[in-house]
């Protein structure tokens, strides 16, 4: 009776097992097919100029042809601890199977503090999720069809959370926070909006910010320090 149950139990365990491989295939054949795919999209291709619009909040990511919705993807971003980059980017590089984990196609974006892309992805079940370390995944058949559209320099626009500034921020800093001083710049009609938030703190910004300073009668340092933080409401 023992000898019975044990080879029972090992006929169960190898059920389970190969349910579970089959199961990760059926992933990896779904990402082919179905799996994360948004219904009623175009198939054909776009033939004016290109921009892309990642919306971070909403997990999606909107091709935009000569400034009017085209298409949208559902995709994947970066975690909390390894956020995607806000701000106004361009695609400087492609490439095809970029390494391990990237899937089939890369788009490179200039973002300057860290390597970051547009990309397919060998772990389709994570698009729809903030799972990234900041790069934004793709279904892989999905990214091959966007490699295609997309030239190099083509704008992608990043949008998502509010970024709290808490550092003082002058010419030649850089980062996330400098995005969210350029946005409101440009909000304000301090810098123009043919400037990129590219997160550089450089020559357009540093005039801008020397311009909101003499209108209320500061010194003209270019310097954004917490006053003029809690004023822009940063």
């Amino acid at each position: 009776m023992y000898i019975t149950r044990k080879r029972q139990t090992f006929f169960w365990c190898g059920v389970l097992l190969v349910g579970i491989i089959i199961s990760m295939i059926g992933f990896d054949y779904m990402d082919e097919v179905d799996f994360a795919a948004l219904p009623s999209q175009p198939s054909a291709t776009p033939t004016g100029q290109l921009s892309l619009i990642i919306k971070v909040n909403e997990r999606i990511l909107e091709v935009h042809q000569d400034g009017q919705f085209f298409k949208k993807y559902r995709i994947a971003v970066g975690k909390s601890e390894t956020p995607t980059p806000i701000g106004e980017w361009k695609i400087v590089w492609k490439d095809y199977n970029w390494g391990t984990g990237f899937g089939t196609r890369w788009m490179g974006l200039n973002v300057p503090w860290g390597i970051y892309g547009i990309h397919g992805t060998n772990k389709p079940w994570s698009i729809g999720q903030f799972a990234s370390h900041g790069c934004i995944r793709m279904r892989n058949k999905d990214a091959e069809e966007l490699f295609e559209w997309v030239n190099i320099n083509t704008p992608v626009r990043i949008e998502g959370r509010k970024i709290k500034v808490q550092r003082q921020l002058k010419h030649k800093t850089m980062g996330s926070d400098v995005v969210a001083l350029q946005m409101k710049l440009k909000e304000l009609g301090y810098l123009s909006t043919q400037e990129r938030a590219d997160g550089i703190f450089g020559r357009a910004t540093d005039e801008a910010v020397k311009r909101f300073q003499n209108e209320r009668g500061w010194p003209e340092d270019g310097v954004v320090n917490k006053q003029l933080l809690d004023i822009l409401g940063l």
